[in-house]
Protein backbone atom coordinates (compact mmCIF):
# COMPACT_ATOMS: atom_id res chain seq x y z
CA UNK A 1 0.00 0.00 0.00
CA UNK A 2 1.89 2.97 1.03
CA UNK A 3 2.22 5.87 3.12
CA UNK A 4 -1.35 6.71 4.61
CA UNK A 5 -3.30 5.22 1.64
CA UNK A 6 -0.34 6.03 -1.35
CA UNK A 7 1.78 4.07 -3.57
CA UNK A 8 4.86 5.07 -3.06
CA UNK A 9 4.85 6.05 -7.18
CA UNK A 10 3.01 8.37 -6.59
CA UNK A 11 5.24 9.99 -3.31
CA UNK A 12 8.06 9.80 -5.57
CA UNK A 13 6.12 11.35 -8.45
CA UNK A 14 5.10 14.34 -5.89
CA UNK A 15 8.76 14.64 -4.39
CA UNK A 16 9.90 15.00 -7.92
CA UNK A 17 7.08 17.55 -8.87
CA UNK A 18 7.41 19.49 -5.73
CA UNK A 19 11.40 20.34 -7.01
CA UNK A 20 10.40 20.62 -10.40
CA UNK A 21 7.90 24.01 -9.01
CA UNK A 22 10.33 25.20 -6.76
CA UNK A 23 12.86 25.51 -9.39
CA UNK A 24 10.93 26.85 -11.86
CA UNK A 25 9.37 29.54 -8.86
CA UNK A 26 13.47 30.45 -8.72
CA UNK A 27 13.78 31.09 -12.20
CA UNK A 28 10.64 33.04 -12.38
CA UNK A 29 12.26 35.13 -10.17
CA UNK A 30 15.64 35.27 -10.91
CA UNK A 31 14.78 36.11 -14.94
CA UNK A 32 11.53 38.59 -13.38
CA UNK A 33 14.35 41.05 -11.95
CA UNK A 34 15.67 42.02 -14.89
CA UNK A 35 12.06 41.76 -16.47
CA UNK A 36 10.77 43.88 -13.59
CA UNK A 37 13.70 46.07 -13.80
CA UNK A 38 13.32 47.49 -17.45
CA UNK A 39 9.30 47.77 -17.19
CA UNK A 40 9.90 50.34 -14.46
CA UNK A 41 12.83 52.14 -16.29
CA UNK A 42 10.48 51.98 -19.42
CA UNK A 43 13.19 50.30 -21.49
CA UNK A 44 12.54 47.75 -24.01
CA UNK A 45 11.98 44.40 -22.51
CA UNK A 46 13.60 41.67 -24.33
CA UNK A 47 11.79 38.29 -25.61
CA UNK A 48 14.30 36.25 -24.48
CA UNK A 49 13.55 37.12 -20.93
CA UNK A 50 10.06 37.36 -21.86
CA UNK A 51 10.34 33.24 -23.16
CA UNK A 52 12.25 32.21 -19.81
CA UNK A 53 9.07 33.38 -17.56
CA UNK A 54 6.77 31.70 -19.53
CA UNK A 55 8.47 28.36 -19.51
CA UNK A 56 9.42 29.32 -15.97
CA UNK A 57 5.24 29.78 -15.23
CA UNK A 58 4.07 26.65 -17.61
CA UNK A 59 6.80 24.35 -15.51
CA UNK A 60 5.09 25.87 -12.12
CA UNK A 61 1.35 25.21 -13.15
CA UNK A 62 2.25 22.00 -14.44
CA UNK A 63 3.64 20.46 -11.45
CA UNK A 64 1.27 22.01 -9.42
CA UNK A 65 -1.40 19.84 -11.59
CA UNK A 66 0.88 16.78 -11.62
CA UNK A 67 -0.09 16.50 -7.71
CA UNK A 68 -3.64 15.27 -8.59
CA UNK A 69 -3.68 11.46 -8.36
CA UNK A 70 -3.71 9.37 -11.08
CA UNK A 71 -3.40 11.67 -13.80
CA UNK A 72 0.11 10.28 -14.53
CA UNK A 73 -1.74 7.71 -15.99
CA UNK A 74 -2.76 9.87 -19.30
CA UNK A 75 -0.66 9.03 -22.27
CA UNK A 76 -0.73 13.19 -22.56
CA UNK A 77 1.29 13.69 -19.79
CA UNK A 78 4.04 11.81 -21.66
CA UNK A 79 4.31 13.73 -24.64
CA UNK A 80 3.97 17.25 -22.30
CA UNK A 81 6.53 16.34 -20.00
CA UNK A 82 8.76 15.80 -23.24
CA UNK A 83 8.06 19.24 -24.47
CA UNK A 84 8.55 20.76 -21.22
CA UNK A 85 11.98 19.24 -21.30
CA UNK A 86 12.57 20.56 -25.05
CA UNK A 87 11.54 24.09 -24.07
CA UNK A 88 13.90 23.92 -21.03
CA UNK A 89 16.69 22.78 -23.21
CA UNK A 90 15.85 25.73 -25.35
CA UNK A 91 16.22 28.16 -22.50
CA UNK A 92 19.35 26.63 -21.16
CA UNK A 93 21.01 26.46 -25.02
CA UNK A 94 19.89 30.11 -25.22
CA UNK A 95 21.21 31.66 -21.92
CA UNK A 96 24.26 29.47 -21.30
CA UNK A 97 25.77 30.98 -24.73
CA UNK A 98 25.21 34.15 -23.41
CA UNK A 99 26.72 33.87 -19.84
CA UNK A 100 28.14 30.98 -19.20
CA UNK A 101 31.96 32.45 -20.62
CA UNK A 102 31.18 35.26 -19.65
CA UNK A 103 33.55 36.93 -16.67
CA UNK A 104 31.04 38.98 -13.91
CA UNK A 105 33.75 41.24 -13.00
CA UNK A 106 31.74 41.80 -9.70
CA UNK A 107 28.82 42.42 -11.51
CA UNK A 108 25.96 40.78 -9.37
CA UNK A 109 23.33 40.80 -12.07
CA UNK A 110 26.32 38.81 -14.33
CA UNK A 111 26.80 36.33 -11.69
CA UNK A 112 22.84 35.80 -11.06
CA UNK A 113 22.05 35.08 -14.71
CA UNK A 114 25.20 32.58 -14.48
CA UNK A 115 23.31 31.34 -11.63
CA UNK A 116 20.43 30.90 -13.69
CA UNK A 117 21.54 29.46 -16.34
CA UNK A 118 22.48 26.21 -14.24
CA UNK A 119 19.26 26.30 -12.13
CA UNK A 120 17.69 26.14 -15.92
CA UNK A 121 19.58 23.31 -16.77
CA UNK A 122 18.61 21.64 -13.32
CA UNK A 123 15.35 21.96 -14.66
CA UNK A 124 15.88 20.47 -17.76
CA UNK A 125 16.84 17.65 -16.08
CA UNK A 126 14.44 17.18 -13.80
CA UNK A 127 11.83 17.26 -16.42
CA UNK A 128 14.01 14.89 -18.42
CA UNK A 129 13.92 12.81 -15.55
CA UNK A 130 9.60 12.99 -15.24
CA UNK A 131 9.84 12.08 -19.04
CA UNK A 132 11.63 8.51 -18.57
CA UNK A 133 9.59 8.23 -15.37
CA UNK A 134 5.82 8.93 -16.67
CA UNK A 135 6.73 7.18 -19.96
CA UNK A 136 7.97 3.97 -17.86
CA UNK A 137 4.90 4.58 -15.49
CA UNK A 138 2.85 4.73 -18.34
CA UNK A 139 3.76 1.71 -19.87
CA UNK A 140 3.42 -0.06 -17.27
CA UNK A 141 -0.34 0.59 -16.10
CA UNK A 142 -1.50 1.16 -19.56
CA UNK A 143 -5.06 -1.24 -20.89
CA UNK A 144 -3.80 -3.49 -23.13
CA UNK A 145 -6.60 -4.92 -25.72
CA UNK A 146 -6.61 -7.66 -28.39
CA UNK A 147 -5.54 -7.16 -31.82
CA UNK A 148 -8.37 -8.34 -34.17
CA UNK A 149 -11.72 -7.21 -31.99
CA UNK A 150 -10.34 -4.75 -28.83
CA UNK A 151 -12.46 -6.58 -26.41
CA UNK A 152 -10.53 -8.79 -24.56
CA UNK A 153 -8.16 -7.17 -21.75
CA UNK A 154 -4.52 -8.24 -22.16
CA UNK A 155 -2.17 -8.36 -19.33
CA UNK A 156 -1.74 -8.99 -15.12
CA UNK A 157 -5.50 -10.09 -14.07
CA UNK A 158 -6.96 -10.31 -17.57
CA UNK A 159 -8.88 -13.31 -17.23
CA UNK A 160 -10.69 -12.15 -14.12
CA UNK A 161 -11.36 -8.60 -15.76
CA UNK A 162 -12.67 -10.19 -18.62
CA UNK A 163 -15.11 -12.63 -16.46
CA UNK A 164 -16.43 -9.72 -14.47
CA UNK A 165 -14.59 -10.43 -11.57
CA UNK A 166 -12.75 -8.25 -9.11
CA UNK A 167 -9.68 -9.39 -7.21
Amino acid sequence: MGILGMTASYLLFSVLHFAQFVLAVTVCGLYGVDLSRARSQGKYIDGKWVYAEVVGVLAALTAILYFIPFILRFAAVTVWNSIMFILWIALFGLFGGMYIHEDPEGNSDIQRMKNAVWVDLANALLWLIGFVASATYWWTHRERRSRFTGRAQLGRNASVRSAGWTA
